[in-house]
């Protein structure tokens, strides 16, 4: 069977979902897990885990691109072993590799290596991009959540709620309401 796995990492990439998803379908995929989840500072992708979970002897995971699985060669490394022991293989659409061969094996792993190299550079410059504007005054950074849930903070704690409820209603951490607070206070 060949399963399918779609990733973006942000809600905004809803254009991307959408082509990962109709060219899984293309391929023939008859099961389709699909996630919105950036693959960093994430201890699991759920639907990730949903997959390799459902995957039997003789299965294929079919993705479109390398960087929609895996956060590094050691991931890759990871994953794949985990298909070889149920039996399985990965496909990659985008470049025509399928692990159940040994030259697909070889060419997965140059590839990763590549790809996390690619990745590491990238950082590096955007690390050098955001020194040189902060240098020239142009980078602000984003704008802080919290802050602009502010006046729904104080509102809560007006009338009576606690911090760590006002946390849960309000979407932020319990120490971002403790810092609006404090803030109100003092200016």
């Amino acid at each position: 069977m060949l399963i399918g796995y779609a990733r973006t990492s942000t809600l905004d990439q809803k254009a991307g979902l959408e082509a990962q998803v109709r060219d899984l379908k293309a391929a023939g995929c008859e099961h389709l897990f699909v996630e919105q989840v950036s693959s960093v500072n994430v201890v699991q992708r759920e639907k990730l885990a949903e997959a390799l979970d459902f995957i039997r002897t003789g299965d294929v995971l079919v993705i479109t691109k390398l960087d929609r699985l895996a956060r590094s060669v050691q991931h890759l490394m990871e994953l794949l072993d985990t298909l070889t022991k149920k039996g399985a293989s990965l496909n990659i659409l985008g470049l025509g590799i399928d692990t159940s061969t040994s030259t697909g094996k070889l060419m997965i792993t140059i590839l990763g290596g590549i790809a996390e190299f690619e990745r590491g550079i990238m950082l590096e410059r955007q690390r050098e991009g955001i020194a040189k504007a902060k240098a020239a005054g142009k980078y602000k950074g984003r704008k802080p959540t919290a802050q602009a849930k502010a006046d729904e903070v104080i509102k809560l704690r007006d009338e009576g709620m606690g911090a760590s409820a006002i946390a849960r209603e309000v979407g932020i951490g319990r120490a971002s309401v403790y810092r609006i607070i404090g803030d109100r206070a003092a200016g």
